[in-house]
């Protein structure tokens, strides 16, 4: 099973260069509210220290590439990891950090973001139905020693009395319990369950608030753009979306009047090249599903015909006859 298989390079650059800016405001508006409200600055804190270990996290799985789902592997232990800790971030995230940001600005869209960005890993991840094949696979039991063996394939000796093989259309013989559907191995960590309204709607509050709050060219608000783009792009399919709000949110960074700081700015640029790359996300594959190549060897109005060297002598081409539709 091939891991990430739709989180190409440049989803994964996305979620990254969107991480590290979440990851610098954090500590910032951290630092900033600790006389303030120290609660609240412990809070920031430890999402910040989730989100580095699942920076790293992501990246380490990027990085493996194959997972195997025939045994407890490493790469196994790393889904499971992954999943802990957007669990964890999703719950300081919507009990404490939420209820206490509704008189601030950029901490206020941060928050909102952060939690659409758990529930954009829980339907990359977990998601029933699945999106994609990476997600985590289903685990189903395997007989140890000790236990029953399957006898379903096991033929049986014909009855005598019956002249024929013994069959047991009835229930199962005592012991024997009746197969269960397996469920996705990372149930005891999270309710296997479809994830989508909810993030869809997490990015849409997220996009609103960014939008109402903070100017065009904000890394924050670039911050949200960008993962929502990714978002519809991976997990929605909608890649005429995803294009359409990549090309809007270039747009307002260029309409933006507000004057930022080098850092910010370096924040921003970065966001903007992703950004543009983007808008051009999927045209080539869409293109070349969508449209058939010309041939040249009959020459038409739209086509021109096949250049023959000197020399050569040319057969005329193949014409249909009427009525016929595949002439050889």
């Amino acid at each position: 099973m091939a891991l990430f298989q739709s989180l190409d390079s440049l989803c994964f650059s996305t979620l990254m260069a969107s991480s590290e800016v979440d990851q610098k405001f954090l500590g910032r508006l951290a630092k900033s509210s600790s006389n303030a409200n120290p609660f609240l600055s412990a809070m920031l804190y430890k999402v910040l220290g989730l989100s580095v270990i699942l920076s790293k996290k992501l990246v380490r799985a990027r990085r493996l590439r194959k997972l195997d789902t025939t045994r407890d592997t490493k790469s196994l232990q790393l889904y499971h990891h992954i999943i802990w800790l957007s669990r964890e971030g999703l719950v300081i995230i919507e009990q404490y950090v939420l209820p206490m940001v509704p008189d601030y600005v950029e901490l206020k869209v941060l928050s909102y973001k952060l939690r659409a960005s758990f529930y954009h890993i829980f339907v990359l991840f977990h998601n029933q139905p699945s999106i994609n094949q990476t997600s985590i696979p289903s685990f189903t039991p395997t007989l140890n020693k000790g236990k029953a063996p399957d006898r379903t394939s096991m033929r049986y000796s014909p009855n005598p009395l019956d002249g024929g093989p013994v069959r047991n259309p009835g229930p199962l013989p005592p012991g024997l319990a009746p197969v269960s559907i397996p469920k996705p191995s990372a149930s005891f960590l999270l309710p296997a369950i479809d994830y989508i309204p909810t993030a869809s709607s997490s990015f849409s509050a997220a996009a609103a608030l960014s939008d109402k709050l903070l100017s065009g060219s904000h890394p924050i608000r670039l911050s949200v753009k960008t993962e929502y783009a990714a978002y519809l792009y991976d997990c929605l399919h909608d890649g005429e979306g995803s294009r359409q709000l990549a090309s809007q949110t270039i747009k307002e960074v260029y309409d933006a009047q507000e004057g930022m700081d080098d850092d910010m700015f370096e924040d921003a640029a970065e966001l903007v090249g992703i950004l543009g790359k983007m808008v051009k996300r999927g045209l080539a594959s869409e293109g070349s599903s969508g449209s058939t190549p010309h041939v040249e060897s009959a020459g038409t109005s739209t086509t021109p015909r096949a250049r023959i060297p000197p020399g050569d002598v040319a057969s005329p081409p193949a014409v249909p006859m009427p009525g016929m539709q595949n002439p050889i």
